[in-house]
């Protein structure tokens, strides 16, 4: 590791401890020249999720996408901004357990819909209605008469 005051190449690691969410190591190192001390952290590089798109396109999975659809859905619920996370891990960890390295958008919005509806009816009529995009009232009457 090369150290980053001085640039030298040789330091040496003083502690190693993992992070609370034990998803990455965090070293703290001291270099061999200049004796300063700094942090790294290391972490497993993982092989990105693509999302395949309505028109076959493919881009990288963003959380920041659901969570901001699932934030607009849970507007003055009783839904926490943590409770949405852990949905959201949820969701990477059955899709990376499955090792799908692409998955279809449609499969994201239907994972997001059954977890939504276990947590909060209301946030998954709001999220089912943009994801579903319901055409009119009938529509949106019918999906909670499913409820």
């Amino acid at each position: 590791m090369k150290c980053q005051i001085c640039g030298h190449d040789e330091t040496k690691v003083i502690d190693s401890r993992t992070t609370e969410s034990s998803e990455a190591i965090r070293r703290r190192r001291e270099c061999l020249k200049c004796k300063e001390r700094f942090t790294t952290y290391e972490r497993l590089e993982e092989n990105p999720l693509m999302v395949v798109k309505k028109a076959d396109l493919r881009e990288p999975f963003d959380r920041s996408k659901i969570m901001a659809g699932l934030l607009r859905a849970v507007v003055k619920r009783q839904v926490s901004r943590q409770q949405l996370e852990d949905l959201i891990d949820d969701m990477e960890k059955e899709l990376r357990n499955q090792f799908k390295y692409e998955v279809k958008s449609k499969e994201i919005g239907e994972m997001v819909l059954r977890r939504l509806k276990e947590m909060d009816k209301v946030a998954y009529v709001r999220f089912a209605s943009v994801y579903k995009e319901f055409g009119g009232v009938e529509e949106f009457a019918k999906e909670l008469n499913r409820l």
